[in-house]
């Protein structure tokens, strides 16, 4: 089944009147339960591309459809409740909110929500034993490594338990350590959970564990490898 559908998508950026042609065409379906890697060299149109799928970019022409839901004709304000209840996002900057605990961080999606303050509360700690930072809990991100402010993002990605989560290069910040933990918790997720994960990188290491391929470059598909 078919969780994104991206169909015919353009994006033009007007730079001092001359057309920039970040993404050309693209066609993509993901499939529930997939962990896929979109790979480029720089300024292929990668983040680009992730951003346009999670409704944080507006495409110049096409479609995206989520779950059957069409979000390139949805208001601002729908799109912002659809981002909200549906869909994960892991930034390269982890994107914490500084004053806030990690436990916090966590909770924030949730609170945006308006789940139950019990229901946070347990869904947090479920977390955060599972990205194995549960004694983080009351840290702030200044007092944690690049590895576990990433883990901290990829909790709060899953907060809202969303039908897929994309990652725009997650690892880039990462050394080799924090790179493969953090790997293995979101192929672990993948597996036993069936959490779909997309991600946009150049590098190798997550490329290496991904099971599926997408290659763009100068804002087309000229690839798509499924690893078997």
């Amino acid at each position: 089944m078919s969780i994104i559908q991206a169909k015919n998508v353009k994006k033009t950026y007007n730079a001092d009147t001359i057309p920039v042609h970040a993404l050309n065409d693209v066609n993509l379906n993901v499939e529930e339960g997939e962990f896929t890697a979109i790979v480029g060299p720089s300024g292929c149109g990668k983040t680009t591309l992730l951003n346009i799928l999670g409704g944080l970019d507006e495409a110049t022409d096409g479609h995206v459809e989520i779950d059957g839901t069409v979000i390139t004709q949805m208001s601002d304000g729908d799109l912002i409740d659809f981002r909200l209840h549906n869909i994960g996002f892991v930034f390269q900057a982890y994107n914490l909110i500084p004053v806030l605990t990690t436990k916090e961080n966590v909770e924030f999606i949730m609170l945006l929500q308006k789940k139950d303050e019990k229901i946070r509360a347990e869904r947090t700690l479920e977390l955060l034993e599972e990205m194995g930072i549960a004694d983080k809990a009351d840290k702030r991100p200044s007092e944690l490594s690049g590895g576990q402010q990433q883990r901290v993002a990829v909790a709060r990605a899953l907060a809202s338990k969303p039908k897929f989560v994309l990652a725009d290069e997650p690892t880039a910040n990462l050394d080799s350590n924090s790179t493969k933990d953090l790997l293995d918790i979101m192929a672990k997720l993948n597996k036993e959970e069936g959490i779909t994960f997309v991600f946009s990188t150049h590098d190798q290491r997550v490329i290496d564990r991904a099971r599926r391929i997408v290659h763009l470059d100068d804002g087309k598909i000229v690839d798509d490898v499924t690893v078997k």
